[in-house]
């Protein structure tokens, strides 16, 4: 009698871990946006809650107080997953068609003038982020320099 093959067994614990993971991570993730929500609408601030709660899993994961495989699994999820949350903004727009036959040409103006601006930004911060990670990476080896003559 041959032993049972013990990876098939351990294969659906795996995946139910990994799931729970996911779950758990992505509701920290949620848990993080409602928080900040509350706190703009607390506050007052002229702000979206999620982009509150973007900086502050930013300044989290800065700090060290979050290290990134501790929102990494729940996060890919969402992002793979995202096209699901604009179908109800899609089904909206259906509904006002004579919006868009009217000012349609407006609203294109408006959507393509948006993705630009993001777009540039987006550049814009992934410049200043790599100038910046490089200024770090040669002050570290700067300091190591001085540490090895120093010794």
């Amino acid at each position: 009698m041959t032993a049972p093959n013990t990876s098939a067994r351990t294969a659906p614990t795996g995946g139910l871990a990994r799931a729970g993971r996911i779950f758990v991570q992505a509701a920290l993730l949620c848990g993080l946006w409602v928080a900040a929500d509350a706190l703009v609408r607390t506050a007052h601030l002229p702000v979206p809650g999620g982009v509150v709660g973007l900086v502050l899993l930013l300044a989290l994961l800065f700090c060290g107080g979050v290290t990134p495989r501790w929102v990494k699994a729940g996060a890919d999820w969402l992002l793979s997953d995202m096209l699901l949350f604009f179908i109800p903004a899609a089904v909206a727009a259906v509904q006002y068609g004579g919006l868009f036959r009217a000012d349609g040409w407006r609203l294109a103006l408006v959507v393509i003038g948006g993705t630009l601006m993001v777009m540039v930004a987006v550049a814009f911060a992934v410049d200043q982020a790599a100038r910046l990670e490089r200024r770090l990476a040669l002050r570290r080896v700067h300091h190591a320099r001085q540490a090895r003559h120093a010794a």
